[in-house]
């Protein structure tokens, strides 16, 4: 999570920004992201020169040699206000927007229509001197100062995909394991969290597969797909994937519930967290949904998009909100039943409510399965977070319990699990129980709580110490009358 000193200055920033006469909280992401991204630019340039000077390789980098003057580093040490503010609108704008010349990349799509609004000198070197002194080299920082960012934005709480937090976003990813090979999806994708992670995944457990073309190009190409019904997200996401060494994801504005999304058995891999609130009508939505369950409510119905769009033997490790798991409605009933009866679920990992607060309490799962189409559940995994390394109040500051490492864990070596029994925080559920519940899937359905057998004194010694006590009192109380009396 991000730091009090790093929140503080990016809050200084922002009221820069704002005092400018920049007050919509989207326009000020959408800068304030344009600034970050030339400052990541630089920064992967400034370490791909010296990974090539050690190696004794050449290096043709982003920015050509006639053009170095529009790197971060140069032009914030320029002498004046207005020399930085005509070399960064005039030149390093322009510049970024046009670093894809392919029209059909995600990044030049979404860059398209990108406006550099910083109103004046003084104010683009107030905001430059302080993005300077963000940490943004390292991942995990520039991953919490979007989050930061995006929390800002008013509206974003009826958008829960924008903010899942990124140690659960890498929790999912190391569950899942994802391969060089995988087709991997998020069609709710916001600032592209759960991509970003996956690749990150890949560079750190498979960096080999950059020395084979193939599978390079595959990365580059056609392994990363997205969607989503923001231009400012797409934009934000396109940059997000850029940095993190993406060249050309495929991002897409679309609605991935609507019936102009065709996409079925396309990809290997969904790693979403769909927007939980909210109900679409039914001409809104796809037929080829409504014929799983017919719904209107967007968590239900983006879990039979998840199965209708995965290739059979793809997996999907998505975040759903409590009431998915045990329901009453026919719906409800029905896509569970979907999962379970048609295809393999693996795992329900219970989250506590405070994991997405201060934006929201709602309490929520992982649900891990797999598109078989003919079935397979048989034992389905559960596992009760408590804790996931930071408190559940509004304030998330960083705190010892944690689950996370247990949960991976557990996860990787499911055959130790079928010796726990249902006492403990995580266990096995035979598929024949869960049916016989309806298909409740909520962990204290099955959890049993272990009650400890309290043995009490009989009765007469109990009375012999309540008058024992009570002579006491009346031996007190005489005392003190004798001294008052005297």
């Amino acid at each position: 999570m991000i730091t009090g000193e790093i929140r503080n200055s990016v809050d200084k920033i922002w009221e820069t920004f704002w005092t400018g006469g920049i007050t919509n909280p989207l326009t000020v992401i959408e800068q304030f992201t344009y600034l970050l991204f030339i400052k990541g630019l630089d920064d992967t340039e400034t370490i791909k020169e010296q990974e090539a000077e050690f190696l004794g390789i050449e290096h043709e980098g982003v920015f050509p040699k006639d053009k170095q003057h529009l790197r971060w580093n140069q032009f914030k040490q320029l002498g004046s206000a207005e020399e930085m503010y005509d070399v960064v609108s005039n030149e390093v704008f322009p510049f970024i927007k046009n670093l894809h010349g392919k029209e059909e990349s995600a990044y030049s799509k979404y860059m398209g229509d990108a406006t550099f609004l910083i109103p004046t000198p003084n104010m683009l070197a107030k905001v430059v001197d302080g993005i300077d002194n963000l940490p943004t080299e390292d991942r995990d920082a520039q991953g919490d100062l979007y989050e930061y960012l995006l929390s800002k934005i008013a509206t974003s709480g009826t958008n829960g995909q924008f903010r899942t937090p990124r140690h659960i976003i890498r929790m999912i990813v190391e569950l899942m394991k994802p391969t060089p090979e995988d087709i991997i999806i998020d069609p709710a994708m916001g600032s592209a969290g759960f991509l970003v992670a996956a690749s990150e995944y890949l560079h750190d457990h498979h960096s080999d597969m950059f020395l084979v073309q193939g599978l390079k190009e595959h990365y580059h190409n056609t392994m990363f797909y997205g969607n989503d019904m923001d231009r400012t997200m797409l934009r934000i996401g396109a940059m997000n994937m850029m940095l993190h060494g993406v060249d050309n994801p495929n991002i897409d504005y679309r609605d991935s519930l609507a019936e102009i999304n065709k996409d079925k058995e396309q990809y290997t891999l969904v790693l979403a967290n769909p927007p939980f609130k909210g109900s679409l009508d039914y001409e809104s939505v796809s037929n080829d949904l409504l014929k799983i369950a017919k719904t209107k409510k967007t968590e239900l119905l983006f879990l039979s998009l998840f199965i209708r769009i995965l290739k059979p033997g793809g997996r999907a490790a998505v975040i759903v909100p409590d009431g998915v798991l045990f329901g009453s409605s026919n719906a409800h009933k029905t896509i569970r039943k979907e999962v379970i009866e048609n295809h393999k679920l693996e795992a329900v990992i219970s989250m506590p409510s405070g994991v997405f607060k201060p934006y929201a309490g709602v309490k929520t799962a992982v649900l891990i399965f797999t598109k078989t189409g003919a079935g397979g559940t048989d034992n389905v995994w559960f596992y009760d977070m408590k804790a996931d390394g930071f408190s559940l109040d509004d304030k998330r500051s960083p705190v010892q319990e944690n689950n996370i490492p247990d949960i991976i864990n557990r996860f990787n070596n499911l055959e130790a699990e079928h010796e726990r029994k249902r006492t403990d925080k995580s266990f096995f559920v035979k598929v024949e129980d869960i049916q016989a519940n309806d298909y409740d899937l909520s962990f204290n359905k099955y959890h049993e709580i272990k009650y400890e057998e309290i043995e009490y004194d009989d009765p007469i010694v109990i009375l012999k110490r309540i008058k024992k006590l009570e002579d006491e009192v009346q031996m007190g109380l005489q005392k003190l009358e004798n001294l008052l009396g005297e």
